[in-house]
């Protein structure tokens, strides 16, 4: 084998199976992928070789709720390098009570393509 060829193992996350996937690289470019059980399995790796992203569930602060924070998530996965920076926009949030599941509390988080919802109701205390 080539001193150039990297191989990398990555566990698929997007069927239950789980599948344990090894991608050969060279000069950036993707020279074989195996071990999935799926064609969802190998279109993963290519994401991840090439564009990874990544979603954020979190939670933020509610004023005069039953509950002290409210779930939120983003709409849209983000680009990998932009979890920080959109966590940094959701950390600046503090809702007020009462506040129901799926309204957009930040809309475009950092310019992209994902809003940020609440995923649980927090009645007024």
């Amino acid at each position: 084998m080539s001193e150039n060829i990297i191989k990398k193992t990555y566990t698929c996350i997007i069927c239950p199976n789980g599948c344990d996937i090894e991608a050969e690289i060279k000069d950036g470019e993707i020279l074989s992928i195996t071990g999935h059980t799926c064609p969802k399995g190998e279109a993963y790796v290519h994401q991840e070789l090439t564009a990874p992203t990544r979603t954020i569930a979190t939670s933020v602060l509610v004023l005069g709720g039953e509950l002290p924070l409210a779930s939120v998530r983003l709409t849209n996965p983000i680009p990998k390098d932009k979890i920080f920076p959109a966590m940094e926009e959701i950390k600046k949030l503090t809702l007020t009570a009462p506040v129901k599941e799926g309204t957009v509390v930040l809309e475009k988080v950092c310019g992209l393509d994902s809003d940020v919802i609440v995923t649980k109701n927090v009645q007024v205390k």
